[in-house]
């Protein structure tokens, strides 16, 4: 479910890492690596246990080989496993679920809709053999997070054949590059939490067996919407209309008994 929250926060930082000037010389080699060997992902939250990530990065075989001596700086970064409801006071959830037709769908298919407001917490740590480089990697991915639009951006989710883009908020870039204590005398660590506010769809259409719109098929990755009555013509007057007439009623789902 925050697999596309993931995907998206990397393309997030591979930005930062455009941005990036380099203001001490081991900045330099630092930059002209390729993204994936200055930033990387590591397994769950790192904070208690920064050494042990590192030592676990300098083990991966990304070249056919081990790396040794490390390349150094590198930022790796670390998503937590738990999760957050988002307050209320910021957003809501919608947890009535909702029939929508979705923006760009040529069937006009009708599905289910519920959304999950949630809070998810990064970490970026950097790791340096000198307190300059990791202090100006720190200042400017702050800087990085400060910029008017760097303060959201999207998570792409794919439905019906769709992809379909859901805002991810930074909920602050005043965010402290804590210090992190090592054993090693010459190993600056700076670490800077991230907390992420997400919006998460939750799709449902017809399984297979139940009713549907027939424009797709259920059970797939293009399922059919639900059916929908398109008009509902009245042809007898009711007491005290000399006129008689006709009601039309368009997009009534079937599924929930709600007009769109």
């Amino acid at each position: 479910m925050l697999q596309p929250v993931k995907i998206a926060f990397g393309t997030f930082l591979g930005r930062y890492f455009a941005s990036i000037v380099a203001t001490a010389k081991p900045l330099e080699a630092f930059v002209a690596r390729p993204l994936e060997k200055a930033v990387a992902w590591v397994p769950a939250r790192m904070i208690d246990a920064a050494e042990e990530m590192l030592a676990l990065w300098m083990r991966a075989d990304k070249d056919g080989r081990s790396t040794s001596p490390p390349d150094m700086p590198v930022m790796l970064v670390a998503m937590a496993k738990d999760y957050v409801p988002t307050g209320r006071d910021f957003t809501r959830q919608v947890a009535d679920r909702e029939m929508v037709v979705l923006p760009g769908d040529a069937r006009g298919r009708m599905f289910g809709l519920r959304t999950a407001a949630g809070d998810v917490r990064a970490q970026i740590v950097v790791f340096a053999t000198d307190e300059p480089s990791a202090r100006s990697l720190a200042a400017q991915f702050l800087l990085f997070l400060d910029a008017t639009e760097n303060r959201r951006f999207v998570a792409r989710y794919r439905f019906a054949g769709l992809d379909l883009d859901w805002p991810v908020q930074i909920e602050t870039p005043e965010n402290p590059a804590m210090s992190i204590q090592s054993d090693a005398k010459n190993l600056t660590i700076l670490a800077v939490d991230v907390n992420l506010r997400v919006q998460i769809p939750l799709f449902d259409a017809p399984a297979p067996g139940q009713p549907n719109d027939g424009k797709g098929e259920p059970g797939t990755d293009d399922p059919a919407g639900y059916p929908l009555v398109q008009t509902v013509s009245v042809s007898s007057a009711e007491a005290g209309d000399q006129a008689g007439g006709a009601a039309e009623i368009r997009g009534y789902s079937v599924a929930d008994g709600g007009g769109s």
